[in-house]
């Protein structure tokens, strides 16, 4: 049986959410003084691990499996951060491409999963493990607090961006302007949120 078309980001846009994913995990463990092996190992954990989930659940091959230039640029990125000081990767600009990289992602793994006949909510589900999945794997690996335990709008904005992608197709929105549109409200809410500090309240219920 024939898979389905499924949706595809600009190439660039693509890859360059891959390397800058790649990036912050190779950068991790570069804070936590590991070896190239660690590093390169998180950068490939950061960079593919939420896609290859989704593809896992969905049942179709890793999509990095199939595409010649992502195990490359992953390992260039993971050669790049061991051979340069980690000042240079550290700043404002990488949190802002960080942003615009999860808001893609869970657009695409939203819309991706549609293609695949994955029910609606379950679809949403899938666009917030493409997008975050990576990040959460490398920080339990490296022991330190998940992106999923602090209270800032980081999973929430992927969330925003991957319900809305799907609210956006299922009621008849072209699939482009659908991905377009739901990772623009993603990428200004986690904006927003970085300049702000807007978080979501902790519980804080007594007895």
């Amino acid at each position: 049986m024939a898979l389905p078309a499924t949706p595809a980001l600009p190439p660039l846009l693509d890859l360059g959410g891959t390397a800058v994913f790649a990036l912050s995990g190779a950068l991790m463990a570069a804070r936590l003084n590991q070896t190239f092996v660690t590093c390169a190992f998180f950068a490939l954990l950061t960079g593919v691990g939420g896609g290859s989930v989704r593809d896992a659940l969905i049942g179709v091959p890793a999509f990095w499996l199939r595409d010649f230039w992502v195990a490359p640029v992953i390992l260039a990125v993971a050669l790049l951060a061991w051979y340069t000081p980690r000042r240079w990767w550290e700043g404002h600009w990488l949190e802002w491409a960080d942003a615009a990289g999860l808001a893609a992602f869970s657009t695409l793994g939203t819309a991706k999963a549609l293609a695949f006949e994955v029910t609606p909510l379950a679809a949403i589900i899938l666009g917030i493990v493409t997008g975050c999945v990576g990040g959460i794997i490398r920080d339990v690996i490296a022991g330190v607090p998940s992106i999923l335990m602090r209270p800032e709008l980081y999973v929430t904005a992927a969330a925003v961006a991957a319900a809305l992608c799907g609210v956006l197709i299922l009621t008849g929105v072209q699939q482009t302007p659908a991905m377009a549109i739901a990772a623009l409200a993603g990428f200004a809410l986690r904006g927003a949120a970085m300049i702000w500090r807007i978080e979501l309240p902790a519980y804080a219920k007594e007895g």
